[in-house]
């Protein structure tokens, strides 16, 4: 067991963590996972955890966080009816399946390979938002069978591998086919619930007895960082997103363009600097 001393530095970075993680996500409107991950990568770098499992250990703990978040957002949405129903049940299997191989994945990839699957989808996600927004459409009706279930897959394994809840690849996705924004944020909390889940279960058998892992942790699933980031990123949240409010939809597209701009280039520069 580390010194009390160590532990209660540990909260209290932890406690900032969630500071910064609700004022970006109240800012941009996102679930929190995109910035939650870069944020613990740093936190769990600054206390000397093992190199090979800090990555996993945020990835993990993200996904953990995302379980909750999006319950209760979910929940709400569908109270308002604004989820596509129809197409959740169609992605019941297709979205969880995904996010089960995306722990399969991480449970052999290096925390290398995971910072670089971060930076390259960060660089993609940052692109879309910065040139093409939500103004650019392929067609006025979503895909059929097999391309959905195959569509569903990929983000379910896209972001399992990242730590999110898949809110910026389902919202490009039923956009770019003609959906509402609206609705496609409802749904993206619903899509959040499929990942999250067995995406938690995934990260904890990953990590079950690997050396190295922060106090507290149940495979790569850290539950100090759990407890402290829940509340403290509720608080500082709604901040967040009344500064948004004071803000443009394009100044917002183009200030988390250059957040996840400037995070892939931090992980970049740490794998090759």
């Amino acid at each position: 067991m580390p010194p009390l001393s160590d532990l209660m530095l540990f909260a209290a970075l932890l406690v900032i963590a969630g500071g910064v993680a609700g004022l970006l996500a109240g800012v941009f409107g996102i679930g929190g996972g995109a910035v939650l991950v870069p944020v613990f990568y740093q936190v769990f770098g600054l206390m000397g955890i093992d190199e090979a499992v800090i990555m996993h250990v945020a990835v993990g703990t993200s996904t953990a966080i995302i379980v909750p978040t999006s319950i209760r957002s979910f929940t709400a949405h569908r109270a308002r009816g604004a989820v596509d129903t129809q197409l959740l049940k169609g992605w019941i299997v297709a979205v969880p399946l995904g996010a089960v191989v995306a722990t399969v994945v991480a449970a052999y990839a290096s925390s290398e390979m995971l910072r670089l699957i971060f930076a390259v989808i960060g660089l993609v996600f940052a692109a879309r938002m910065a040139f093409l927004s939500n103004r650019f459409h392929l067609s006025t009706e979503l895909p059929g069978e097999p391309a959905r279930f195959a569509i569903g897959s990929g983000i379910g394994l896209i972001s399992g591998l990242m730590g999110i809840g898949g809110g910026v690849l389902n919202n490009t996705f039923m956009t770019l086919f003609g959906r509402p924004i609206h609705q496609a944020v409802a749904t993206s909390s619903g899509v959040g619930v499929l990942i999250s889940i067995p995406a938690l279960a995934g990260y904890v058998w990953a990590g079950w007895g690997d050396a190295g892992l922060p106090p507290f942790s149940t495979g790569f699933v850290n539950w100090i960082a759990f407890a402290l980031i829940i509340p403290t990123a509720m608080l500082v949240t709604p901040y967040g997103a009344r500064l948004a409010h004071a803000l443009s939809k394009r100044q917002l597209e183009i200030g988390f363009a250059l957040f996840l701009t400037f995070v892939s280039l931090r992980f970049f520069y740490s794998l090759y600097g």
